[in-house]
């Protein structure tokens, strides 16, 4: 397929992102604004990510779309320049050039955006590309969970199938993307989504309530009544909920744009500023010791997130 072509058959159409199309629960209220507002945000960096000949003219590109929704886009353009490298054979070549240049700012969205890559090309994610990070890399598996929620609901979340070959790690961070879709799929109203969840067999409920810390912190769309209520609800998985907001946090802090939603979130979620729990990230990080990159870092630095919430809790 020639170029032209391929950019033709890759590029989305923003309609995706509707919540009516998708069978998405609505309601009223500003929720369902603010979701799709991010998803448009995702396909807009997708889709720029295919219009450009070279990487570093997605800068102009990605500073265009709106501050807080450049995370987003950035995800989107990490889906996009994966797309074109493993179709290409071009080895990252393009994810490398997004992380070190266009995207700089923000490497967990670019990350997940490569899973959802993998995800749409219905491939296994593999180990020890050069382009990405030795243990962000573990974030791809996010981006495949949520790509499957958000695309295949029926069979992912209304038939909680799982695809073969996983690993119970790897789907435990799989099942992470696939909570914070569950938040999109729910429209951010918190008795749908724990109602959801009570659904999925009780051995994924803690990696689901992650999923929804991560996208009730960084997407928005709840109100400080409903953000209590989802601390309520999460019950015995509430140190994932506050995981989760804590990786979202750090995520906005390392974007230099930390929405006011974003704060209150961890507020609630985590019971600090999310300037702390972003550092609760990073002190976790720390604690793995030198050059960090299994699954089981990747699975520890989310545990020693939990045991700092605990310790501030307690």
């Amino acid at each position: 397929m020639n170029p032209v072509a391929l950019t033709r058959f890759l590029r989305q159409d923003l309609g995706q992102a509707d919540f009516g199309t998708r069978r998405f629960r609505l309601r009223p209220g500003p929720a369902r604004r603010v979701l799709e507002s991010s998803a448009r945000a995702f396909l807009a960096g997708l889709n720029a990510s295919f219009e450009v000949r070279e990487v570093a003219e997605l800068s102009m590109r990605l500073a265009a779309v709106e501050r807080e929704h450049r995370g987003f886009a950035s995800e989107g353009a990490g889906m996009g320049c994966a797309l074109l490298d493993l179709l290409t054979r071009a080895r990252g070549r393009r994810v490398a050039e997004l992380l070190a240049g266009p995207a700089h700012a923000y490497p967990h969205l670019v990350h997940v955006g490569v899973g959802w890559a993998y995800a749409r090309l219905r491939l296994r994610i593999r180990d020890g590309s050069p382009a990405l990070d030795p243990l962000l890399r573990w974030l791809a598996w996010d981006g495949f969970g949520f790509h499957q929620g958000f695309f295949h609901a029926d069979r992912v979340v209304g038939a909680q199938r799982v695809e073969l070959g996983l690993s119970p790690a790897v789907r435990a961070v799989r099942d992470q993307g696939l909570g914070r879709s569950l938040w999109f799929h729910e429209c951010a109203e918190p008795e749908g989504v724990a109602l959801r969840i009570t659904e999925f067999h009780p051995d994924r409920h803690a990696d689901l309530w992650s999923g929804i810390g991560l996208a009730a912190t960084y997407a928005g769309g709840a109100d400080a009544y409903e953000l209590d209520r989802l601390a309520e609800l999460s019950g015995p998985c509430r140190g994932h909920l506050a995981q989760g907001c804590a990786f979202a946090s750090k995520a906005r802090w390392t974007g230099s744009v930390v929405p006011a939603h974003t704060d209150k979130a961890a507020q609630v979620l985590a019971g600090v500023s999310a300037a702390e729990a972003a550092e609760w990230t990073d002190r976790a990080l720390t604690a793995l010791g030198p050059n960090p990159s299994t699954l089981a870092d990747y699975q520890h630095w989310r545990a020693e997130i939990r045991r700092l919430w605990e310790r501030k809790t307690s």
